[in-house]
């Protein structure tokens, strides 16, 4: 049975950019939590600390006192951010093979 993950990050959810995806979407108590804990997937902790990284750095990218207001990052920080998190990405569909999906759900800043 393949496995399906969506990825994109999440304001107030600064531990993960991963959860479950169309299949799992019915069983959100699924063998890796909703979202997905990053511990319970088999990559490495590499992978894993760099997904969380970029999950609690992306938490900065708005602004918690009026969030309506555009982003406080400058273009450059959005442009870096997007950067890492595709390698990221990237690295994690490499790590998990052929037997996962792995969807890039991200909104552009």
């Amino acid at each position: 049975m393949p496995y399906c993950l969506r990825f994109f990050f999440e304001y107030g959810v600064p531990h993960t950019p991963l959860w479950p995806g169309p299949s799992g979407e019915a069983d959100l108590e699924g063998p890796y939590g909703y979202p997905c804990e990053l511990e319970k997937l088999p990559i490495t902790p590499g992978t894993r600390a760099e997904l969380r990284r970029l999950a609690e750095w992306y938490q900065s990218s708005l602004d918690w006192e009026y969030p309506p207001d555009p982003s406080p990052w400058p273009e450059e920080q959005q442009q870096l951010f997007t950067r890492q998190a595709n390698a990221a990405l990237d690295a994690l569909r490499r790590e998990l093979g052929a037997g996962w999906t792995v969807e890039d759900r991200r909104r552009p800043f």
